[in-house]
Order: structure tokens, then sequence, then C-alpha cells
């Protein structure tokens, strides 16, 4: 038994050191090398302080700027500490509520607007984190956003666009909207 403790106890600290210090070390290395900005958290920086990260959803309120997904995030919205989804089936009525209850926000944010409320507007991401909508999403809000700012509708459509990101090689996925990017050109502080 005794000569079995001493090369267990090398293999123990050999593999601790390797997976616990060495691996991580490397990986992180190698990972603010090659992807430097992704490493550091893509955090978006406006006058030189950061303004949030481009990978994780905000929550905007203020009927004046663009919403983005619900989240199913708690005790706060977009908490990056609780990611996950709400794990609430289709027919589960809380689901149904917090859809209505987006819904109901939306239309009254814009009663004029009596077009169908895109999907990923009332509706969390699995991770409750998403920091995209759909360009259906942001069309859908540009009236509102214009009218509260004071601005030409053009003007508005034309920073959805530039904020638009294009599918991957140009056809994997759909375009998606990066909604702190939009904010921020609209003028967040």
């Amino acid at each position: 038994m005794k000569t079995m403790v001493r090369p267990l106890l090398v293999l123990f600290l050999a593999l601790t050191l390797l997976t616990g210090v060495v691996y991580p070390v490397v990986s992180t290395g190698v990972a603010q090398a090659l992807y430097p900005v992704q490493a550091g958290g893509s955090v978006l920086q406006r006058d030189g302080k950061p303004v949030g990260s481009a990978l994780i959803g905000q929550n905007f309120a203020d009927p004046a700027y663009f919403w983005g997904r619900l989240s199913a995030t708690s005790p706060q919205p977009n908490n990056g500490l609780a990611s996950g989804g709400s794990n609430l089936g289709p027919l589960n009525p809380a689901l149904l509520d917090a859809v209505k209850g987006r819904v109901e926000a939306l239309r009254a944010a814009d009663p004029g607007n009596t077009a169908a409320v895109p999907a990923d507007l009332a509706t969390a991401s699995a991770s409750g984190l998403d920091p995209h909508i759909s360009l259906a999403a942001a069309q859908y809000q540009v009236a509102r956003v214009a009218r509260l700012r004071h601005l030409p509708v053009e003007q508005v459509q034309a920073l959805v666009a530039q904020a638009t990101q294009r599918p991957l090689l140009g056809w994997i996925g759909e375009p998606v909207v990066n909604v702190l990017q939009l904010n921020l050109a609209l003028g967040v502080h």
C-alpha cells in the first residue's frame, strides 16, 4: 500500500498542475493572442468608459431606444451570473403571461403600430443574455424610436442597417442587429 501512495500523490499533483494551472494559462494566453477583443469580453466603450459588452444583452426600457429580447435571468435582467433559460414549456401559463405582457408593453409604447410583433421581441433566448434581435424586430421598432427621438425614419433605418451583422459566409444564419451597438449609435450614455 505504501508503495502506491507516493506514485498516486505525484500523479495527483502533476495532473492538478497540468489541468489546473498550465492548461488554463496556455489556453487564456492563446485566446488573448488570437482573439484579444473577444477574450477581453468584447467590451464596448464610449468616451473611454466601458458601457457594456457586445456579447451580453442589456435591458432598455425607455421607448426611445430599441428593445432587445426578454431576459429570463433573475433577480435582474441580463444578469451574466444567472445565465439560463426559464425552462417554461410552450403551454406554461407563466410563459404565456410573460409573452402577453411583453406584447402589451410593445403595443403601449407604439399604439399606432399594428404589425405583428416579431417572436424574438416577445420571448427570451435560451441563455437569457442574447444581445441580438432579428432584422424584423429592429424594423418593427424603427417608427417608434424615430418618432420619440424626433428623427427621420430614414435616418433610424440607416442606423439599423449599419448595426446589422450579416450571416456567416453570407449564407449561414440570419442577419441580426446588436441592440447595444444600435442604441449607442442613437446616443445612449
